[in-house]
């Protein structure tokens, strides 16, 4: 849209400075003519972002060459620039996301509550790619941490079925109300002394910015503020306070962000000196200069902090397809496609801005409104690869240097060249900016040249592994295999817009596709096919329009204050009066900016969520002005986001939001959509083509694809596809079957039905990637409905579930997310239904189990198991396991650490049919629940039916889910082709294991591989691994492995499938898919009634684990005895179960990690902030345990130490831990005065016990172990792994954050 503004008539610039190029939009005031009817014309500049041989700074260079074409005067570059002409610099910029994936901020230092100086190094203890046994965490910011002695502690706990419990002493000082409306208890006051003291050390160290974050600050600011005065005083530049930078609950994310401060704001301001001092000394006092932030909003310059400069760059991008592609009007949701060099952004917008408020960027974590855009680690840089008869695109990339092969410098084959070399790109048109004297075009020759090779290697394979069949392959040719990784390349982008629109409840085939970046105008057409996407936007400024955005943005500026209020009529006074102040707040800032106050608009917004419930909702106030029923609009939102709501719950207030907006333009020509509408199209004269150009397609090459330039077509031609239309500085390929129309601004393309391959049973090793893409995707879509329409903690907020895709014959076929201890299991409970049915199974039926002997892992891992029909035939199964808070047992959390027998665990059940042709079972849902497991002596039935209840339809719902996708693909390619490519991808996997135990055969010099093991109670597990050297099977004995044991480390046969599972894949060290096929080579033998196999009725709770789970609960209620009676009845009451993490072992090539979750776990714990919030008790310290890590050639990780005090008597307090102390304290009178005497008791590694209030429990996890000898040094000196030479793209937005989140699960 064009836009008219109310300022001075000067230069208005828009700059985006990007990692490679720096691209300058202006807007140049002109007489008004026909051809200028605005009295405007835009210029665009583009020049590399670094090139210091000619000048110093890429903004202002582009500025200085702006203002030489638009004043056709010169502006030497050894001058300072002049401002007269200017209006208006409006920037974004990657400073500070460089300087965050580079590491290259400002030196800082920490100040953190004492016991938490290791807090923000141990994060949420996750480790970040399961598969890895090198596990590599992000580095923190800071370079020095001091430890505040000062503590409070927030007063009463809310996980009470009786509601919030507060114990206040209105005459204790040292309780005091926080900004939030929460009580805090003062524990200890900071000594101010000693604190100016470590200050002044960290000064004379050279530290002149610090971050400071004390445990609650978000509410009880008074500490945090007394130690910034402090270091004010002493004179430290920049002080970031956690209370001042993001006021919300959660002290990791707090600090995280606050550390992020500390070492970007000072870059910020740094790179803007640097900046301003290239002009004269006018431009601060007469233009106006403003920088855009990741909310999508502008702020001038004194405002920009790099907290909120993490997405500047992408931002504009943003905004400028939100505001060129959306009608208000029309109301048609728009999916930004931003493909660049080495990554893909993928973001959404229908007419509000998509906010998230906790995102991970280059591994840090941080609190702060930013722009939903996820990247995607594919773009026109990613490599391509040929692996184990399939191909492979990304994520390596080969980024600007070396680059690209085509870019003369030895790269890589990648995205760009497969389009190079199928003709999409032309040579002609791309800058001559490569060879050794900068000056030459695009490399053809090599480019083919090295797709001859891997043709020729594809051939070679592909040949050899048909003829093991008795089949013959049927050559591919360069363009088929360049064609085959471009699909791929497709197929891997468009999973994530899936994701990002399925997990909102959107259909992604009712959005148009926005296209922007250098790269995405020549995929397009295939990913909007490909997502059933019509309609295809791309602005004339689309190669630009993150600098073009700019030119479109509003100011901003927002305030915002923690609340713990019941949202209620009663609480709602209360909170207008803060609304309001923080509405005076952003009209008194954006009035000293200059705006009207009939220019300035405020949103407000309520954070809410349900009691009881982590999924907070940032909750817009109905746009009437007196309407303030927040309530209605949460429950809408939620109703709509997760498919359910919670009536009987109430609605808590987590955060007072307002966001002030200054409109800084508005529309003033028609929208696209309107424009489409007065347009009579003309098809395009075909004489107007600068030349024709072969192009390889779907159909086959076509040698007369017609080239167009976009700046010499008339508004309302229509370009029939194949055809290529040029911009000045990107391609915009229409396909086949497809229709571009030219508007005043922006070409769209219909999408039309196309031309589609028919795909045979035979196996392509394309299509075999893009099975595997479209197999995970419906397993990824199942968990998405389940977490959506799930209600328990367990499964909607820490995921801890798995979904799976099975064949007819019950072997996996694709499961996600990857939770280990599920990851063979699963295939074990779907065969076991298939034989106890033996047929009896009809449409309509859903199958429940959980029973150790049927393929289950530990009770309350339920698994519930549909058929998927076809023509009356069951053609696939689809299957999901939840982990449920409690199934019954002899204690709350069905996990009892000292469980003997299978029924002191919950409810076990083979086999039932929880929907029966179509019918909900409840009542033999509840008997099976309830009843049955309070048959036994000391047990009851489940503690939380209703909760079962709700995520077992949930389960169902999943599987439904499921089932319409199997469907959909079967109708899209027919079930012969499905299945046989179902087969394919087990083969795959296969091939890939067999290749490594063939490895493993060679690196043991042709040896058996033995092992034996301990477990602390002196069980031995033993395991020979005999490999065949001819065909790489192999057979897993664990003969001499221990009897079963009496208590509850077993493992069921179906776990150590699992574990062999995940042992193969780390060992792989390659992405390939987890099915079946993983286990076909092997052969396990186990003995029977071993603790690998153990009996039916044998406790399992445990699972064999050692050492990388340790388990702590703690809680109230159950069973128990009624005084007066003597009967049993069953007392409400709460619970709190968390695993914590420990060491991660060292091995030849790496070191150990340090406080991460190895193996069979991966669970993300409770933030401290909260912990104390629901539970009454405090985290006296969580820190590594120096030490126990192990000195070697690669030392270990070091253990963890958890230290927890008791607030109240808990009935029961269950431990499962390697190294356990509990610390209890004993009050005892003498005389007048009361002394307290510690005892400390050694409640070894499993145990159970009743504390009281004062007691405090000690925890110590595992290091992990070193590997070899410190001597060893030099002779292991060459043994170090070489850093990569490949960019590394970190993935960012939700859709990554909830793939994180499904590796962060049990």
């Amino acid at each position: 849209m064009a836009t008219t503004t109310t300022h001075k008539n000067g230069i208005r610039v828009c700059i985006d400075r990007g990692g490679t190029f720096t691209d300058c939009v202006a807007s140049i005031p002109v007489p008004v003519s026909d051809t200028y009817p605005s009295g405007r014309k835009e210029l665009v500049v583009k020049l590399l972002s670094v090139d210091p041989s000619n000048y110093p700074d890429a903004p202002r260079e582009g500025i200085r060459r702006i203002l030489e074409i638009a004043t056709g005067k010169p502006h030497p570059r050894d001058q300072l620039v002049a401002t007269e002409e200017l209006e208006s610099i409006r920037m974004g910029t990657t400073v500070a996301t460089n300087a965050l994936l580079e590491r290259k901020g400002e030196r800082c230092a920490l100040l953190i509550t004492k016991g938490f100086k290791d807090l923000l190094l141990i994060g949420n203890q996750s480790r970040p790619k399961i598969f890895d046994l090198s596990i590599t965490k992000p580095d923190v910011l800071y370079q020095s941490v001091v430890e505040v002695e000062e503590r409070v502690t927030l007063v009463g706990y809310t996980s009470s079925p009786m509601g919030i419990v507060e114990n206040i002493d209105p005459n204790d000082p040292s309780f005091i109300k926080g900004i939030s409306g929460e009580y805090v208890h003062v524990l200890q006051k900071p000594d101010l002394d000693k604190i100016k003291k470590q200050l002044q050390d960290l000064y004379s160290q050279g530290f002149r910015s610090i971050a400071v974050c004390l445990l609650h600050s978000y509410t009880f600011v008074d500490h945090e503020q007394a130690v910034g005065a402090l270091a004010q005083e002493i004179g430290f530049t920049h002080i970031s306070l956690s209370s001042a930078i993001m006021p919300m609950i959660k002290i990791v994310p707090r600090g995280t962000s606050a550390t992020a401060d500390a070492y970007l704001t000072p870059c910020i301001k740094t790179y803007v000196d640097g900046f301003v001092s290239g002009f004269d000394e006018n431009l601060t006092k007469n233009v106006s200069l403003q920088f855009m932030q990741s909310d999508g909003g502008l702020v001038p310059v004194s405002h920009f902090s790099g907290l909120r400069a993490i997405l500047s760059g992408p931002a504009g991008g943003v905004v400028g397809y939100g505001m060129t592609a959306f009608d208000p009007k029309e109301g048609t949701p728009v999916i930004g496609f931003d493909m660049g060099g080495t990554s893909t952004d993928v973001s959404r917008f229908s007419g509000k801005y998509e906010h998230v408020f906790e995102t991970t960027t280059a591994g840090v974590t941080v609190q702060a409104p930013q722009l939903d855009i996820n990247t995607v680690a594919a773009g026109g840089g990613s490599m391509l690869f040929f692996r184990n008869g399939t191909f492979v695109v990304g994520p390596e990339s080969a980024s600007a240097h070396p680059g690209p092969a085509c870019y003369r410098k030895g790269g890589p084959l990648t995205v760009t060249d497969a389009n190079l070399v199928l003709g999409r790109l032309n040579p002609e048109y791309f800058p001559k900016i490569f060879g050794p004297k900068e000056n030459e075009g695009l490399d053809v020759a090599i480019t083919t040249k090295k797709f001859e090779e891997l043709t020729k290697e594809i051939n070679d394979y592909m040949t050899k592994d048909k003829e093991s069949e008795g089949l013959r392959w049927n050559h591919m040719s360069v363009d088929e295999v360049a064609y085959g990784f471009i699909k791929v390349a497709n197929e891997s982008m468009c999973r994530p817009i899936r994701a990002l629109t399925e997990a909102k409840g959107h259909d992604a085939s009712k959005h148009i596709l926005s296209v922007f970046g250098g790269a995405g105008g020549q995929h397009a057409c295939a990913i909007a096919r490909a997502l059933g996407i019509s309609s295809i936007f791309i602005h004339k400024y689309g190669s630009v329009l993150s600098a073009y955005g700019l030119s479109l943005a509003d100011v901003v500026y927002e305030a915002q204050e923690p609340s713990s209020e019941t949202l209620s009529g009663k609480s709602l006074p209360g909170l207008k009066e803060r609304i309001n102040v923080l509405v005076s707040q952003c009209h008194e800032e954006l009035g000293k900016q200059g705006f009207e106050k009939g220019h300035i608009e405020c949103e407000i917004y309520l954070n809410l969520r349900y009691n009881g419930t982590d999924c907070a909702l940032m909750t817009l106030k109905p746009e009437t002005a007196d309407d303030w029923n927040f309530s209605e609009a949460f429950v809408e939102n939620y109703k709509y986001e997760f498919g359910f709501h919670l009536p009987d719950r109430d609605i808590i207030v987590d955060d007072v939001r307002v966001r002030g907006i200054g409109k800084s333009a508005q529309s003033s020509s028609l929208s696209v959509h309107e424009e489409i509408k007065t347009l009579k199209p003309k098809p395009v004269d075909a004489s107007n083509a600068e030349g024709l150009t072969s192009i390889y397609f779907e159909t086959g090459r076509n040698d007369k694809t017609p080239t167009y330039l976009l700046e010499k077509l008339p508004i309302g031609t229509t370009v029939a596809g194949p055809a290529i239309i040029m911009d000045a500085n990107s391609a915009i390929l229409i396909q086949p079957f497809c229709t571009g129309l030219v508007t005043s601004s922006t070409v769209v393309v219909t999408i039309g039905d196309g031309h589609k391959s028919k795909v045979t049973t035979e196996m392509d090793p394309i299509m075999l990637a893009v099975f595997g893409n479209r197999f995970m995707s419906i397993a990824e879509q199942m968990g998405r409905t389940l977490q959506k329409t799930a209600i328990s903690t367990n499964i909607k907020e820490r995921l801890d579930f798995s979904c799976a895709l099975f064949g007819p014959d019950g072997g996996l076929v694709a499961n996600a997310p990857h939770i280990p201890v599920h990851l063979g299991s699963l295939s074990h409970a779907v065969k076991y239904q298939m034989e106890y049915y033996k047929g009896d199974i009809t449409e309509g039926d859903v199958i429940m189990t959980n029973h150790p002997a049927a393929g289950g892992s530990h009770l309350p891992d339920i698994t519930i198991i549909t058929p998927v029909f076809n023509n009356g035939e069951i053609v696939f199964f689809v299957a999901s396991r939840g982990h449920h808070a409690d199934i019954g047992g002899i204690l709350p959390g069905s996990m009892p650490p000292n469980s003997k027998e299978l029924y002191q665990e919950g409810a076990a059940i083979r086999s039932f049919k929880l929907v029966s042709k179509g019918h909900f079972d409840l009542e033999g849902l509840t008997k099976l629940l309830v009843d049955e497991p309070a048959k036994y002596p000391g047990c009851s039935g489940t503690r939380c039916l209703r909760d079962n209840v709700s995520d077992l339809k949930a389960q169902v719902a999943a599987n439904h889910k499921g089932i319409g996708l199997v469907k959909g693909l079967i109708g899209e390619y027919g079930l012969d082709v499905v299945q046989a490519y179902m087969m394919h991808i087990r083969k795959n996997a296969e091939m890939a294991v067999r290749d490594l135990l063939k490895g493993a055969l060679r690196r043991s010099h042709g040896q058996d591989l033995v092992a034996s093991d301990c477990m602390d109670d002196g069980s031995r597990i033993s395991l020979r691994i005999e490999i065949n050297p001819e065909d790489g099977s192999a057979v897993f004995d664990f003969e001499g492995t221990s009897e079963e044991v009496y208590g509850n480390c077993n493992a069921p046969t179906s776990v150590t499938h699992s574990a062999i599972i995940y042992c193969l894949r780390c060992m792989v060290a390659m992405d390939i898919p987890l099915n079946q096929g993983c286990l076909t080579p092997v052969t396990i033998n186990i003995p029977d009634k071993s603790m690998l196999a153990p009996s039916e009725t044998a406790a399992v709770v445990c699972g064999a684990s050692q050492g990388c789970m340790n388990n702590l609960t703690f809680g109230v209620g159950g069973k128990t005895l009624d005084a007066e009676t003597g009967d049993a009845k069953v007392v409400e009451g709460w619970g709190y179960y968390e695993t914590i993490a420990g060491g991660a072992g060292a091995g030849p090539t790496w070191n150990g990690q340090s406080g991460v979750h190895t193996h069979m776990t991966n669970t993300r714990i409770t933030d401290p902030e909260i912990l104390e919030r629901r539970y009454p008790v405090i985290l006296r310290e969580f820190a590594l345990r120096a030490g126990s890590g192990g000195e070697g050639l690669h030392p270990g990780g070091e253990g963890l130490i958890r230290d927890i005090e008791f607030l109240e008597p808990m009935e029961r307090t269950i431990r499962k831990k390697d190294g356990l102390l509990v610390v209890a304290s004993k009050a005892e009178e003498s005389g007048e005065e009361t002394e307290t005497v510690y005892r400390t008791v050694n409640l070894s590694g499993k145990n159970t016990a009743h504390v009281k209030a004062g007691d405090r429990l000690l925890i110590c996890t595992p290091g992990g172990g070193a590997w070899g000898s410190k001597d060893d040094a030099a002779k292991h000196a060459a043994s170090s792994v070489p850093a990569s030479q490949q960019q590394q793209v970190y993935a960012r937005g939700s859709v990554n954050e909830y793939q994180a989140l499904q590796e962060a699960s049990v």
